[in-house]
């Protein structure tokens, strides 16, 4: 493209300030795939950013820039640690502020995957210097004590008054949950934009030639054994030591099933050892998504070493990996909680079980090994349901045009 074309498109700015990556980015990967042609776009996220990722950027061309900052995600205990988060926090916020205030802000639009009720002050500063502002949110707050509730709900309150700024929720449930956190106004003006899958990549990956027993021998994988896959970042809310306790449960009294879990990131100290302890052995592999392949169409490919599909999740939005895992044909088993009923209605499209229930985990595993049938009905419903209801190009076009619309907010 010429550079003085590239000149007269707006800008469009992704932004989140933490170097995991999951579902919220690939949520983003497929906004920014279809926004490309008619908006300049850059990705502001933090230098250690995971390689995986940034190699989806570089492949679709996708600009992007560091802060050097990055806050840590992972749990805190205490009042120092606590303490010791929020000024992470603010630190990595004002790096982002500083870095934003580079660009015509009256011009630009920002989609960012911080929480409004704690980046409130970012949010509000950011919209008083001209930027038209967007937040994705997944799912609702987390459980907290009422003095803090109140707090957010002040804060959600503040934010929602700003007329440059919007929330998307990623689905149903988030909106719905999110009435009375803010006003009236500005909640009838949010927008369900869900997660969804790239039927493309999705045709890509299931069609294109692929060995499963070659990938399971070059995994360790027996050949001979129906596989359970579980996809997504190893940590507590998606349900890791569920999956590892259903794991220990079945391989206690049978050999016929076996366990997989794909994440970006393998589980090392403390975690390592858990993991170590359940004494699972062969019998479950944690796989690095890197080792599988380097392009999204490589770890779609991979959801079809496994004959079933598990995310015993405790906290969720609507996973990306269980919609990718329903749209590849895998029967899949999931938990009922926040948005997952709005994609697996039980014994129809998959199986819902209670969350925190190992047992229940473990006898919806085996039920599926043994009913050919029941995996050939929810293959079936699953996939069209899916693919039908969760397209990422019509959702993607959707959210464009919010964007489209926000340049000309006051």
């Amino acid at each position: 493209m010429r550079p003085d074309a590239e000149k007269t498109k707006p800008k469009l700015i992704f932004v989140w300030n933490y170097v995991e990556w999951g579902g919220s980015q690939v949520y983003m990967l497929s906004i920014m795939k279809v926004a490309r042609a008619k908006w300049d776009i850059r990705v502001l996220l933090p230098r250690r950013s995971d390689q995986a990722f940034l190699t989806f950027l570089d492949q679709y061309e996708i600009k992007y820039q560091f802060i050097e900052n990055a806050l840590d995600l992972r749990s805190v205990s205490g009042l120092f640690g606590k303490v010791s988060r929020q000024f992470q926090r603010l630190r990595t916020e004002f790096e982002v502020f500083t870095a934003l205030r580079k660009y015509d802000l009256k011009r630009s639009v920002v989609h960012t995957d911080l929480a409004p009720w704690q980046s409130w002050i970012l949010i509000s500063a950011l919209c008083l210097s001209g930027a038209r502002l967007f937040s994705t949110m997944h799912n609702i707050m987390p459980r907290t004590s009422a003095w803090r509730e109140i707090i957010w709900r002040s804060r959600l309150k503040v934010v929602s008054k700003l007329s440059r700024f919007r929330i998307f929720a990623s689905n149903n449930d988030t909106k719905n949950r999110l009435k009375g956190w803010v006003s009236d106004e500005f909640w009838n003006k949010i927008k369900v934009t869900y997660t969804a899958v790239d039927p493309k990549q999705i045709e890509a990956a299931t069609s294109a030639e692929y060995d499963r027993y070659a990938v399971r021998e070059k995994f360790g994988i027996r050949r001979d054994r129906f596989i359970v896959l579980c996809v997504g970042n190893f940590i507590d809310r998606k349900g890791r030591w569920q999956y590892l306790d259903a794991a220990k449960i079945i391989t206690a009294k049978r050999d016929d099933i076996d366990l997989v879990w794909l994440t970006p990131n393998l589980p090392k100290g403390a975690d390592l050892e858990r993991v170590e302890g359940f004494g699972l052995g062969d019998r479950l592999k944690i796989i690095r998504s890197a080792d599988v392949g380097s392009e999204r169409h490589s770890v779609l490919a991979f959801f079809r070493v496994a004959d079933a599909f598990a995310l015993p999740s405790l906290i969720e939005g609507l996973p990306i990996a269980l919609l990718e895992a329903m749209a590849m044909g895998l029967p899949s088993i999931s938990t009922n909680i926040n948005a997952i009923p709005e994609a697996i209605f039980n014994e129809d499209t998959g199986l819902l079980i209670e969350p925190d229930d190992s047992v229940a985990l473990a006898t919806a595993i085996e039920k599926l090994a043994d009913d050919k049938q029941l995996r050939e009905l929810l293959t079936k419903n699953g996939r069209e349901y899916a693919l039908a209801n969760f397209d990422e190009t019509k959702i993607a076009a959707d959210v464009i045009a919010s964007y489209s619309e926000a340049l000309t907010w006051k």
